[in-house]
Parts: structure tokens; C-alpha cells; sequence
């Protein structure tokens, strides 16, 4: 499989995909992100960003956020379950910022992870 197609199967992109996430509203969040979870039968997770016009006014960095986020994602996919995430962002950030900013939106991940398990127990 080219890595176009891998990377396309783990995201997601119509409003229905996300509109079921949203729905679920099983959610966490802090300064920067706000991060939705739901199940999807899948094996693999799969990820949803939304990064809106107040956040971030010029396009360069809306898309920079969420190069930081997809590779976040990336680098540790493996250790997420079959899980559908939106990640919101609430605030923008800078080169500076990044690393703060990937600490807390790994938090987040970790604070879903702990729900889901203690949920399904």
C-alpha cells in the first residue's frame, strides 16, 4: 500500500465521520486542544482536526497546527485502540510553543485512554 492511501484511511474527512464523534461527546481539554473520542470497530485510529478562523487568522499557521498535530498523531498511532479522535484547537501556538503544546495534547490522549479503560472494566 503507498503511503498516500495509509495515511488517507487514517484520517478523517466527511462530515458524517465527524458529526458521529461530535455526538458521542466523550471529550477532554485544556489551554490549547479540546480532543473528542468514540470508538470505531477499526484496528487502527484514525484522526479529524479542526482548526478554525478565530484560532488562527492566516492560513500558514492554521496549517501548521495541524502538520504538529498530524505528526504527533503519526509517531504514536500504535499505541491508540481502534478510536475516532477530533482534535479542536482552542489556541494558536509558535515554534516555541510546539513542544508545550504536544505535551498537553498527549495529556489529553492519556486522560481518553484512562476514561475508556476505566469505562470498559
Amino acid at each position: 500500500m503507498s503511503a498516500y492511501r495509509f495515511r488517507r484511511a487514517h484520517r478523517l474527512l466527511k462530515t458524517d465521520e465527524f458529526s458521529s464523534v461530535f455526538s458521542l461527546r466523550q471529550q477532554r481539554s485544556n489551554a490549547f486542544f479540546q480532543v473528542f473520542a468514540r470508538p470505531n470497530g477499526l484496528d487502527h485510529p484514525r484522526v479529524g482536526l479542526v482548526v478554525g478562523k478565530k484560532v488562527a487568522k492566516r492560513a500558514v499557521r492554521r496549517n501548521y497546527i495541524k502538520r504538529c498535530v498530524r505528526e504527533w498523531f503519526r509517531l504514536n498511532q500504535q499505541g491508540l485502540d481502534g478510536v475516532d479522535y477530533v482534535v479542536r484547537a482552542k489556541t494558536a501556538f509558535t515554534r516555541e510553543q510546539r513542544a508545550e503544546a504536544v505535551t498537553a495534547l498527549q495529556a489529553l490522549f492519556a486522560k481518553l485512554a484512562r476514561c475508556r479503560a476505566s469505562s470498559s472494566s
